[in-house]
């Protein structure tokens, strides 16, 4: 198993307390505290300020004009160790997606500047510090369904946003809402001292990773591991095992992480879905984590591929006895 502090978004510090979301007049005197910190996010990016640590969220009070002036509640994310309560706020009404923040803000409203800005997620995940990263994740998470679910699905009314910002209520019909989260598997297939590796045509020149892809309707998550790497490498799987998980709000997606056994080995790529697919040795695989291989990059720094292949290198994630 790899320790949810290895994982990026993975492992929020906060007490989500959903408890507590039912309560309006309750949430709404938590808002007004002057305590209570809020993240905004513009168009889906946090806002950051600039540390010598690294980046690191951005908050403001309630009280701030940008935040008081939101069309939309802010999400309750919850309460840190201290009972202070986390929001996060979407403030994209600022300005438009193909302009900049900066050129509609006062600066004594809100100082945009190097040193604190709006920041795709993304860009940045080999940098953000990990208590940041949970937090904002589910921000994301909760604003991307809120933009693609805005009308209810059964009748086609608009939806009223409830319960601390994580459901929708449908004035319609009644029907509720809920964020939904796409389940994914993310393979570390093993061949003995090899490990199954793929690229897609769009990611960066020499880049590979594991294979991935969506679970279906019906399907356990070893039986979604074995059809997936069958249907873009023709390699068989026997015998998976589960290893970690990531969160990965681009836009609603959760990475469950696992190891499989090769029960085959020749491939045969799906066109459709690889441009190439290739057997790397574990000490090929160490030398592109390094920055060292002159054919092979490794996964961005920050996905889970990377952390289950560093994994597998430092011998944390183990392969199969009988190998």
């Amino acid at each position: 198993m790899i320790p949810e502090t290895a994982v990026t978004f993975a492992g929020s510090f906060l007490d989500r307390a959903d408890r507590l979301r039912s309560d309006e007049a309750g949430m709404a005197a938590r808002l007004a505290d002057p305590s209570s910190m809020v993240s905004p996010f513009w168009r889906g990016k946090p806002l950051f300020d600039d540390t010598p640590e690294g980046p690191r969220l951005a908050w403001l009070s309630s009280g701030d004009a940008l935040i008081a002036d939101c069309p939309e509640a802010p999400i309750f994310m919850g309460l840190d160790q201290n009972g202070i309560s986390h929001f996060a706020a979407d403030v994209s009404y600022i300005a438009p997606p193909d302009q900049e923040p900066a050129d509609f803000i006062d600066e004594r409203t809100l100082d945009l500047s190097e040193s604190r800005k709006f920041i795709d997620l993304r860009t940045i995940m080999g940098e953000i510090d990990h208590r940041d990263a949970g937090i904002a994740a589910a921000a994301k998470g909760i604003f991307e369904w809120r933009n693609t679910h805005r009308f209810c699905s059964n009748c086609g009314h608009e939806n009223r946003v409830c319960h601390a910002g994580w459901r929708f209520d449908c004035p319609g019909c009644g029907r509720q809402h809920f964020p939904r989260t796409d389940p994914v598997v993310i393979m570390l297939v093993l061949d003995g001292d090899r490990v199954l590796l793929g690229r897609q045509s769009v990611w960066p020149e020499r880049m590979y990773s594991l294979l991935a892809g969506f679970m279906e309707p019906g399907e356990t998550v070893e039986e979604a591991v074995r059809r997936e790497v069958e249907e873009e490498s023709s390699v068989v799987v026997g015998e998976v095992r589960y290893v970690t998980s990531q969160p990965w709000p681009f836009p609603a997606s959760l990475m469950i992480g696992c190891v499989g056994k090769a029960e085959t080995t020749e491939i045969t790529i799906d066109q459709h879905e690889l441009e190439d697919a290739i057997w790397v040795s574990r000490s090929e695989v160490a030398q592109a984590l390094a920055g060292q291989h002159d054919r092979i990059s490794p996964a961005r720094k920050g996905a889970v591929a990377q952390v289950m292949l560093q994994a597998w290198v430092d011998g944390t994630v183990s392969g199969f006895s009988n190998d």
